[in-house]
């Protein structure tokens, strides 16, 4: 390892330089939230992202014997020089090499710790505390323009929603309906404040606690069509609340195929997974599959492949 302080003062004069030029170029689309630091120094093995007025650090490493002592918070103090802001803002977070599937949404705190954050103007809650995930995927931020973009007059279904960004998005863009469905309760009433907080409230807005591929089968069977379809699913999830175990790798064919059911015939159905070394292999005859994961992964992420992404039409 090369000099700590040598080390350090490269890390906070990078982060100093990166927050300002992101800040800037940001401060028009009204977004403050962005990606500061991406392990650009490869002795450096840390992610930095800024969240409004506080930050997360994390800390990368394959195992408690690479984790120097103390070296943590060290950095956590540059950082809130290099940012201007106070350590107690900087919220630090150790993130060893640990199976997905062990690691998906773990909580961290027993207490809602949630502030608000802005992107393309739009409000959103997120809490650097409580869970492993922030309630905001920063690498999302350019699909979720695009479907902003292009959601007016249509009907949109949000699978795996999360906390509702995509749906705050579509909503803001003049869908005239919007249907978000998650097998979590906490997740579900986290979006309904999202959207609650941006003004949009009303039965043509709806949250929906179901699994996703039983209610993708029931809404095909009620006749539900959508014009704009989001999945973004993860890579893996055992929850006792649902049938069987989902593994995106094993499952996405057959995930795509029940969003197809429910797709109107000039719909558009955007498909993303995060999961590394994921190959795409849905065969869908009579569909165009389009993959666009460069053109939805925003320029403050160094990593090309935080995440892959498929738009998909009826051909």
């Amino acid at each position: 390892m090369a000099d700590p302080q040598v080390l350090l003062e490269a890390f906070g004069n990078r982060v100093s330089r990166r927050h300002r030029h992101l800040r800037r170029s940001l401060r028009q689309a009204d977004t403050d939230c962005f990606r500061v630091y991406d392990r650009d120094i490869p002795e450096m093995a840390f992610v930095l992202d800024v969240y409004g007025a506080r930050a997360l650090l994390q800390q990368y490493a394959r195992s408690e014997a690479e984790v120097v002592p103390g070296w943590l918070d060290e950095v956590a103090q540059r950082t809130a020089e290099a940012l201007g802001i106070a350590p107690d803002a900087v919220a630090r977070r150790l993130r060893l090499k640990v199976d997905r599937r062990v690691e998906q949404h773990e909580k961290l705190a027993r207490e809602r710790r949630e502030f608000e954050v802005h992107e393309g103007g739009l409000r959103f809650l997120v809490d650097l505390d409580r869970y492993l995930d922030t309630g905001l995927f920063l690498d999302h931020r350019p699909l979720r323009r695009h479907i902003r973009e292009c959601a007016a007059g249509r009907r949109f279904l949000n699978l795996f929603s999360y906390t509702g960004s995509f749906t705050v998005h579509a909503a803001a863009g003049g869908a005239v309906s919007t249907t978000s469905v998650d097998l979590s309760n906490t997740y579900l009433d986290w979006a309904a404040r999202n959207m609650g907080l941006n003004g949009f409230a009303g039965p043509q807005h709806r949250g929906v606690r179901a699994d996703v591929r039983t209610w993708l089968a029931e809404a095909r069977t009620r006749e539900e069509r959508f014009d704009l379809i989001v999945a973004d699913p993860p890579a893996f999830s055992s929850s006792k609340m649902m049938q069987g175990v989902f593994d995106v790798q094993r499952d996405h064919r057959a995930l795509l195929l029940g969003c197809a059911g429910v797709l109107a015939e000039a719909g558009e159905l955007y498909f993303s997974t995060n999961l590394r070394g994921f190959v795409f292999e849905a065969n869908m005859p009579g569909y165009v599959v389009e993959d666009i994961s460069q053109k939805t992964i925003p320029e403050d992420f160094r990593n090309r492949s935080v995440h892959r992404c498929w738009r998909i039409r009826r051909s």
